[in-house]
């Protein structure tokens, strides 16, 4: 073999073996919009915004809820491909739809049971089965923790419950789901992961700020106390990747967030105001149902009630909770694609009015049966600030701002560049400067 030859099969392989010695962790503030990134309210990501390559034009997915957005960071995809479809999901079952919480610890269950699979693509755990493995560690819902790794291919640590690989129970991660559980599942993290025999990549999910925007009003002191909050387990995870690096550890670092929040303003039944359209009896039937996402909605039918949802639509644009009602190509143009039942979605409309803390913009809402939190926030539709998360990503070395448009569909694919992995199934791409 000449020695030029040999020289690039031996560079081949010194990359292949530094690939596998990496590892990447990705943290996520749920609900910390990137408009609240700033000295005066977030200085620990303000700094490592500076520190780091910032993602200018980062944006969330539809709906903006978070166990859809879960999917995307795990896959790299959008979910016309990932096929999970909000944080309420219909379900084909005995001939009607049923609307299910995907939050729910057995929603993977039902999924399972209804469509013969959980997610359609493949989640970075699988992907890492036999290339260094996958850990998350999460605090919002059961749902959302389970559809970053939904088949059982990494370890899953969660309040309701956790997993080994194939599925095996493990102890129920012991924390409360508000600001000290993410601050004691933080400490285990950096104590267990970051500090030990590591996995190549790991995720850590806060429920904070938004577990308590939910019930306060953007920008008050609560939702800054919660700002706070996440802000502290961000530094602890910085503090304990920079000492790694120091011993000499080669870690990818991304921070950042799946939606922001706005304010609610009103709520409406649609499902109320679908039966008083004439849709009564097909709503009752199971043939037309309605999966409220927040300030969004997914419609669903049967072949039965399709065309009778249909025809109600043109009169639903008009009302004034309704800021937009896409079909087809109007909703695969929000990444979204009309199967599994889906005939439509609704936007809710947005007015421009402030809220008392000066933060402009209010909602309408879809009511989902419960107490609506008139004036705290909400997320799910394509409004201007729910769709706005963060991200920072940060190597050790590469700073400065990237315009282009990334999502969070770029996330999954930035980790599997930097573990040298194929890239070859994700709709993302990897974020380079």
């Amino acid at each position: 073999m000449a020695a030029a030859a040999r020289d690039v099969i031996d560079r081949v392989k010194e990359f292949f073996a530094m690939a596998k010695s990496r590892r990447a962790v990705f943290v996520c503030c749920d609900g910390l919009g990137r408009d609240w990134v700033r000295p005066e309210t977030t200085p620990v990501l303000d700094a490592l915004r500076r520190d780091s390559l910032w993602c200018t034009d980062h944006r969330g997915v539809f709906p903006s809820v978070t166990r859809v957005s879960a999917a995307s960071i795990a896959t790299g995809c959008q979910p016309a491909r990932h096929g999970l479809h909000g944080n309420r999901m219909g379900l084909f079952e005995d001939g009607r739809i049923v609307v299910r919480d995907v939050g729910a610890p057995d929603f993977r269950d039902h999924m399972r049971r209804a469509t013969g699979r959980t997610l359609h693509v493949p989640a970075l755990a699988e992907r890492l089965a036999a290339d260094g493995g996958f850990v998350a560690f999460s605090n919002v819902s059961p749902g959302a923790a389970y559809f970053l790794d939904p088949d059982n291919f990494g370890h899953v640590h969660h309040r309701s419950g956790s997993w080994a690989p194939g599925g095996k129970a493990l102890e129920a991660m012991p924390v409360t789901h508000d600001a000290a559980g993410d601050w004691e599942m933080t400490r285990r993290f950096c104590a267990d992961v970051l500090s030990g025999a590591a996995p190549a990549a790991a995720f850590l999910w806060l429920c904070d700020p938004d577990h308590t925007t939910h019930d306060v009003p953007l920008g008050s002191p609560a939702h800054m106390e919660a700002l706070a909050g996440a802000e502290r387990c961000v530094a602890e995870v910085r503090r304990t990747v920079e000492q790694r690096r120091r011993d000499g550890e080669e870690i990818l670092l991304l921070v950042g967030s799946d939606h922001g929040h706005e304010t609610i303003g009103d709520s409406v039944s649609i499902e109320d105001w679908l039966s008083a359209h004439g849709l009564a009896e097909a709503v009752a039937a199971g043939d037309v149902a309605v999966a409220g996402q927040g300030t969004s909605a997914l419609l669903y039918a049967t072949d039965r009630g399709r065309s009778g949802l249909l025809d109600v639509l043109a009169d639903m644009r008009r009302e004034a909770w309704a800021d937009d009602v896409v079909t087809g190509e109007d909703l695969a143009a929000r990444g979204f694609a009309a199967v599994g039942g889906v005939v439509a979605a609704v936007n809710m409309a947005r007015d421009g009015e402030a809220n008392p803390y000066g933060v402009p913009g209010r909602r309408w809402v879809a009511s989902e049966g419960k107490r609506v939190p008139i004036g705290s926030g909400q997320h799910g539709g394509w409004g201007p600030d729910e769709t706005r998360p963060f991200l920072a990503v940060n190597d050790g070395r590469t700073t400065g701002a990237r315009a282009e448009a990334s999502s969070l569909a770029d996330i999954a694919p930035t980790i599997a560049h930097f573990l040298g992995l194929p890239l070859a199934g994700f709709d993302g791409a990897p974020l380079r400067r």
